[in-house]
């Protein structure tokens, strides 16, 4: 894909606090350039379940975002414990989440989901004990 705008963004692990902020740069990033609202709001669902993955199950990770005028694309790589059963992830309403973080409001099982649900590509791969990557694509 050329890419006519490249931004790549570091992830920590177990940092709540700053969780959000990269899908919320790419929300603005989109905003700003007037992509259109609807657009901007499957891909920025993308990015917020992405990110928050990241956040509640890795040790760290990176989100590179790209676009042209045609499609964005969101990569993101975390080193982690990876996914034991893909296919069990994706099922909605399964969750790994800590009773921790379910006290917090994540976990509810609808990250994987929620991604494939407005993404017009996805692929994911996952090496247990090394961690998980997901492939995301949406049409402008």
């Amino acid at each position: 894909m050329e890419s006519t705008y490249v931004q790549e963004f570091k992830v920590i692990g177990g940092d709540f606090l700053r969780a959000g902020q990269v899908s919320t740069r790419i929300k603005s990033i989109l905003k700003d350039i007037g992509i259109n609202h609807s657009i901007v709001r499957r891909i920025s669902i993308c990015a917020y379940e992405a990110e928050m993955n990241v956040v509640m199950y890795a040790q760290r990770g990176k989100i590179l975002f790209s676009m042209n005028p045609r499609k964005t694309h969101i990569t993101v790589e975390d080193e982690g414990p990876g996914i034991e059963d893909i296919e069990l992830a994706m099922r909605e309403g399964y969750s790994t989440a800590t009773s921790e973080m379910q006290e917090m409001g994540f976990g509810a099982g609808m990250g994987l989901p929620n991604i494939k649900k407005n993404a017009d590509t996805f692929h994911i791969s996952s090496v247990v004990g090394k961690g998980t990557k997901l492939q995301i694509g949406v049409m402008i």
